[in-house]
């Protein structure tokens, strides 16, 4: 009978795992995993940022068209009818205006 040779079980090809690279390595590593927890918060918090910038923008936008709008215009009006009533005092000679 032939003498049969046993392999060492730890030494054979089918379970040896392959040693990762360089760059699994690093993927896997924690300042890696840190540095994306800490990115996605980042992303997330300017996300929010923006988007109550953007409310508060809306908001002062329309209370200004509202509310400030219609007084420049009511004091151009003013404006422009003072300068007609000087125009038509010169016009008719009635004097200087009197000084405020």
């Amino acid at each position: 009978m032939a003498a049969v040779v046993r392999r060492n079980s730890s030494s054979s090809s089918s379970d040896r795992r392959p040693e990762p690279n360089l760059l699994a390595r690093v993927s896997n590593s924690q300042i890696v995993a840190k540095g994306k927890q800490v990115s996605s918060d980042a992303a997330f918090v300017a996300k929010k940022l923006l988007r109550s910038t953007g409310k508060a923008a809306w908001i002062a936008g329309t209370t200004f068209l509202i509310l400030a709008v219609p007084l420049i215009i009511e004091m151009d009006r003013e404006a422009q009818y003072n300068d007609l009533e000087l125009q038509q005092q010169s016009l008719l000679g009635v004097g200087a205006p009197p000084q405020k």
